[in-house]
């Protein structure tokens, strides 16, 4: 990697600082708040024991999630989409991203007939809105897992998730390879990514465009090869805060 030094001071292989504190909703069997830099994500997880109408009685359960920005969560104010009276495009996008990402790591048969949502609300926006979601979903997840355990409505050898998942975004700017693009950098690169990976590294999503130049194989692989080195140092996070005696 280069000696490049970017306007936040960090290397071009450098996250932003990543806290996730468990346990932040009272209410919700999971939950997790987590910040990416500026970027402030509230994860909640709620467990209901029972499934759609269409997996009834398949003996499986189901992971879903859904995503919203609150109005003042960027530098000007967006109306509600409930009061638009339609959710976006890019909304839909990204929850169905999220939900692909979460059921890429879990057993649904051994989560049982149950049902996890995740809501993934964006209190503050300063990029990498969706990958810090993934990240901070699958804390809540897991925490929703473990309450659905205690209660009994999976069983207690069942392993329910078979791996961690997390998400970053890396881009080039300047002809460089970058990870974990702030919204400074995000709105001026010339290729932009978003990487979901697995804790033993598989890749579960890779979502790449050429805003300007088209990129090479060269870049694709220094980008690849970023975003794992990032998603792995994301995974540690994630492993030291499950860790830790949950907050709720």
């Amino acid at each position: 990697m280069t000696d490049i030094t970017r306007a936040d001071g960090r290397t071009v292989d450098q996250l932003r600082p990543v806290t996730i504190e468990r346990g932040w909703s009272a209410h919700a069997e999971g939950s997790a708040l987590i910040s990416f830099g500026g970027t402030k994500v509230l994860c909640t997880a709620s467990f209901t024991n029972g499934v759609p109408r269409w997996l009834t009685g398949k003996g499986k359960g189901w992971v879903t999630a859904e995503y919203a920005m609150l109005p003042r969560a960027t530098n000007s104010r967006n109306d509600r989409e409930s009061i638009k009276g339609r959710v976006g495009g890019r909304t839909h996008e990204i929850s169905r991203l999220i939900g692909r990402a979460l059921r890429s790591v879990v057993d649904t048969k051994a989560l049982g007939e149950n049902t996890i949502v995740i809501d993934c609300d964006v209190l503050q926006a300063d990029g990498g809105t969706r990958t810090a979601a993934i990240t901070g979903a699958y804390v809540a997840l897991a925490d929703a897992i473990a309450w659905g355990r205690e209660k009994k409505f999976i069983a207690q050898r069942s392993q329910v998730l078979v791996d961690s998942v997390a998400a970053v975004s890396v881009g080039i700017i300047d002809g460089e390879p970058m990870l974990d693009l702030a919204y400074v950098e995000d709105v001026r690169a010339e290729t932009d990514m978003n990487i979901v990976v697995t804790g033993r590294g598989l890749f579960v999503e890779v979502q790449g465009t050429a805003e300007g130049a088209p990129f090479d194989k060269r870049e694709l692989d220094a980008l690849l090869n970023l975003g794992v080195a990032g998603c792995a140092q994301l995974r540690d996070i994630q492993a030291a805060v499950l860790a830790e005696e949950a907050g709720r």
